[in-house]
């Protein structure tokens, strides 16, 4: 019974897909964006020698450079004119949000709607500019003291870099905010999932060589896909989980009439700092190696610390794991304090007339609120440290080379979640439009 109401289920959203011309274009369009950052991906920099420069990332792979090289798919390595990626927008993103609860013009703008709305937007991408702007220059500076990696250096080979890098960038952002209007949105979290998904083919490849060529044995590949495939549901269900808050209003009176009093509920997401506790704790990780790998010279001398300090932090390092769980655990407090007042609420829910069952309004809703707050972010930092710290454990130990990290594996699992909810919503609005369409008809022929 139950098979036959899926089925009856998934035939009419396949009925009403097929009905919607809309969606298929903003697929298409989506789809069509996607592609031209791909293929900006393989757009080199002008002046760089490509084989140099090959050699030169073999060492620093293992740093940050690795971990940006990932989110924007393959570009770094590349050196391509999308080497910065979507980065500096996200990290202007992040400080813009940080700031809104420190500097009081921005909180005020916080509050005043749309027209706050746009000019945090504004700020926001001239942070973008600058960020941009500042680490393309330190590219263009790292290039040229590589060894022939730059055929020609100088300050026109710098300003180039800088303008084209810059200019990638924010084409970048508009591209993103195109797929967001016109097509099926969430276009920023859209280009980070194609650049982290188009490695996976060849490390699939890679793995199954291994494989092959006996270097992996049959059963642990086999283990690593269906822990895989637990770990995906097991992140859906927790992304998914809320802890939601009764909320009731009374009855009001409006003039002559009467209205009942109703019901509704303040979800609570169990992870609400979402992927930001992961990045931020994997960039600070992954500063010394960084540092270590661009070092020349004697590793005995004045930088022997320095040395020291990375092997400690090495993936699969007793220090790494401790630090990484530790850090991850802090910036999902710090995040969700960040982005969720429980003051604000609870002002908000006393002057609409809301409140909680058993719970006075106003200080003791807040007080209540943070309690619950407190509590499932304590299991929601134990989930993600734990997603973040297992492949780490399973490149110790069995030595699969793991391409998915753990802030990866959320991105993009969150990031489908989020698009098949976006196709969803595009669905139902059709349909809603058709049965608009349809009452309209019918009243003309009454």
């Amino acid at each position: 019974m139950a098979s036959a109401a899926e089925q009856l289920a998934s035939n009419l959203n396949f009925s009403a897909f097929a009905k919607a011309e809309e969606l298929k274009k903003r697929i298409w369009f989506t789809l069509g964006a996607l592609l031209v950052y791909r293929f900006g991906t393989y757009i080199p920099l002008p002046g760089i020698n490509p084989d140099a420069l090959a050699q030169a990332f073999g060492n620093v792979q293992t740093g940050i450079v690795g971990l940006f090289n990932m989110f924007s798919g393959g570009a770094v390595e590349r050196m391509a004119i999308f080497a910065l990626g979507i980065m500096p927008y996200i990290s202007a993103s992040i400080i813009i949000q940080l700031m809104t609860s420190v500097v009081p013009t921005l909180e005020q703008l916080k509050k005043e709607g749309e027209q706050g709305r746009k000019k945090i937007n504004q700020y926001t991408r001239f942070g973008t500019v600058i960020l941009a702007t500042f680490q393309a220059y330190g590219i263009s500076v790292g290039l040229e003291a590589g060894t022939n990696i730059v055929i020609d250096p100088g300050w026109f080979f710098r300003i180039a870099t800088v303008l084209t890098l810059v200019g990638g960038t924010m084409f970048l952002m508009w591209l993103g905010e195109q797929i967001t209007s016109r097509g099926i949105g969430n276009g920023i979290s859209l280009i980070i999932f194609a650049g982290i998904v188009a490695g996976l083919p060849s490390a699939i490849a890679s793995t199954l060589e291994l494989g092959r060529q006996g270097a992996l044995a049959t059963p642990i590949i086999l283990a690593v896909v269906i822990l895989s495939v637990v770990v995906i549901g097991v992140i859906v269900f927790m992304e998914r989980a809320q802890r939601r808050l009764l909320i009731q209003y009374p009855r009001r009176q409006q003039g002559n009439k009467m209205f009942e009093g109703n019901t509704s509920f303040l979800p609570l997401k169990l992870n609400t700092a979402g992927v930001i506790p992961p990045i931020f704790a994997s960039s600070l990780l992954l500063v010394p190696a960084t540092v270590s790998s661009f070092q020349t010279g004697d590793s005995t001398g004045s930088m022997a610390w320095l040395t020291t300090v990375t092997a400690l932090l090495g993936h699969g390092q007793p220090a790494y794991m401790v630090l990484y769980a530790a850090l991850i655990i802090f910036f999902c407090f710090f995040y969700t304090a960040i982005v969720f007042n429980p003051s604000e609420t609870a002002d908000n829910l006393k002057k609409h007339g809301g409140f909680i069952p058993g719970i006075r309004p106003g200080e003791r809703t807040a007080q209540y609120i943070d309690h619950v707050l407190t509590r499932i972010t304590v299991v929601g930092a134990i989930y993600i440290t734990l997603i973040c710290l297992l492949p780490e454990f399973l490149i110790s130990a069995t030595g699969v080379p793991f391409y998915f990290g753990g802030t990866s594996l959320l991105i993009v699992v969150s990031v489908t979640m989020d698009t098949v909810s976006q196709i969803q919503g595009h669905l139902l609005a059709h349909q809603y439009e058709g049965l608009v369409k349809k009452t309209k008809l019918r009243g003309k022929r009454r």
